[in-house]
């Protein structure tokens, strides 16, 4: 079933010293984030660190959070193929422009009042129902998408240490679950900056590694890519033989368009309507901190996967000098069995913890901001302040056993259906942005109109999903743009009656 995602790894065992230094890792972070949270008193303690923290800890934060197991481990994958290339990083420059427009036109509406999430503001503009139904929408994804984010960073403690499936997705779980349920936002966002530093130290370490394994050492690296054509950056995605799709080839992922159209609304959605990183800005002492933080994120991000790919070219040279060279089923196998089989005793430790890190920081994130999420969408007005806090920390425990319980259950699963499930849990940013571009660019629309345009959005990116060969960086902007029109079109035919209405009882 899932035994063919990673076929290199399956006998695979690390040493004594290894396994140590991931378990003196997990203990470190666990307790980190116990002593961190030994002070939360009240809900706004526990969710937002009482919106004291730093922004430069807000911007660490951010950047670990979006990096997940899938990505430490596939990015290097992508240069790595035959015939990739850099191509990669013309998405995160749409991630770049994305956040400039967070930073000047979303977070201002966060820092109006004392909001503890960003569907709050839809609350305000529409009503209760439009609030609940977008923070529904960011519940099931995030748990579903986090869950088998979790299902990925199981599968690689099993095969490189030897425990059961079922039992390291447990681990994993169990540890980062420890940490968020005590320690809540401040734990999770100084966690978050220890794995940043973690994941990151991991990958520069393999690249020196790999380049001093080459005979040339950097000069052959660097002949490699330019021979194999692996320092292409830009492809301007427009195909003159396609005259009736604008010229505009939508089939491929990494193009210029696709990128900066894309990747801006991508970034948009996920940045900036995604509850996850809004909660981030909200634990900022000012408006602008949290600004500073999400723009400054997307150049460390941008240099982050610079490093990543490079990891690729670098391990396509090396197995490019290899008379045995392994045949990988799937590129996203190569850095895994890199670490595994060619790094020295102790240095295989150092990036099982940083896989660790990637995981855990994007998993610790998505259960307080889930628990963040219902206590102040759906249960603002139950009990009192120290009863919201004992709810807030249960329900950090229930979407941890219940990420857990969909990464197992996904076990069952085919690589095929991950992917499309993957795929369905990044539909909320298109949709997210598409009404809360309604709420902030026009008057008319109203409630009914707003919820009209999320669901004909969500059915116009079902259909674009398994029924077109569309890349999916335009998943995004064709949610926001179908959630928008089918929006306008809904209020021409409600809300004009609306007002019609309210004029004749004035």
């Amino acid at each position: 079933m899932m035994n063919h995602v990673f076929p290199e790894l399956l006998a695979l065992r690390i040493s004594s010293l290894d396994a140590a230094i991931v378990a003196v890792y997990l203990a470190i972070v666990t307790g980190i984030g116990f002593w961190i949270g030994r002070d939360n008193k009240t809900v706004s303690d526990y969710l937002l660190g009482d919106r004291s923290l730093p922004w430069w800890a807000v911007l660490g934060s951010i950047v670990a959070t979006e990096t997940s197991t899938a990505t430490f481990l596939s990015v290097p994958g992508i240069a790595f193929a035959e015939g990739g290339n850099l191509q990669f990083l013309q998405l995160a420059l749409g991630f770049c422009v994305g956040r400039v427009i967070v930073a000047t036109h979303l977070i201002p509406l966060y820092f109006k009042g004392k909001l503890f999430t960003a569907y709050e503001v839809l609350h305000q503009r529409f009503g209760g129902i439009t609030q609940k139904t977008a923070s529904l929408i960011f519940l099931v994804t995030r748990n579903l998408g986090d869950g088998l984010r979790l299902l990925l960073a199981g599968i690689v403690v099993e095969k490189v240490a030897g425990v059961g499936l079922p039992q390291s997705i447990i681990i994993v779980g169990v540890c980062t679950i420890a940490y968020t349920f005590v320690g809540g936002m401040k734990a999770v966002i100084w966690s978050d900056c220890i794995q940043l530093l973690i994941y990151l130290s991991g990958g520069i370490v393999a690249l020196v590694l790999i380049v001093q394994m080459l005979p040339g050492g950097w000069l052959e690296m660097m002949s490699f890519a330019k021979g194999h054509n692996k320092l292409a950056f830009f492809d301007s995605g427009i195909d003159a033989s396609r005259p009736y799709s604008l010229f505009v080839n939508f089939t491929k992922a990494n193009t210029f368009l696709a990128g900066l159209i894309g990747g801006s609304l991508l970034s948009l959605g996920t940045h900036g309507t995604d509850q996850m990183m809004v909660q981030r800005y909200l634990c900022t002492d000012s408006q602008r901190g949290a600004a500073k933080a999400v723009v400054v994120s997307g150049l460390v991000v941008f240099l982050q996967f610079t490093l990543f790919l490079f990891l690729g070219i670098a391990l396509a040279a090396f197995y490019d000098t290899q008379p045995n060279s392994p045949k990988f089923a799937r590129s996203d196998e190569v850095f895994a069995t890199f670490i595994v089989q060619r790094m020295p005793v102790g240095m295989v430790g150092l990036m099982l913890a940083a896989v660790f890190s990637a995981a855990m920081s994007t998993l610790s994130s998505s259960l307080n901001s889930s628990a963040g999420a219902v206590v102040n969408d759906f249960l603002k007005d139950v009990g009192t302040p120290r009863t919201q806090l004992r709810l807030s920390r249960l329900l950090t425990l229930v979407f941890g056993v219940l990420q857990i319980g969909l990464a197992i259950a996904a076990i069952q699963l085919e690589r095929s259906v991950i992917d499309n499930a993957l795929a369905i849990a990044g539909f909320s940013s298109g949709i997210l942005v598409g009404v809360f571009a309604l709420g902030v660019l026009t008057k008319r629309v109203g409630q009914l109109s707003a919820m009209i345009g999320m669901l004909e959005g969500t059915l116009v990116l079902c259909m674009v999903k398994f029924w077109t060969p569309i890349a999916w960086p335009w998943y995004a902007p064709i949610g926001a743009l179908a959630t928008i029109t089918f929006g306008l079109i809904a209020s021409i035919a409600f809300d004009s009656k609306r007002d019609a209405a309210l004029s004749d009882v004035r």
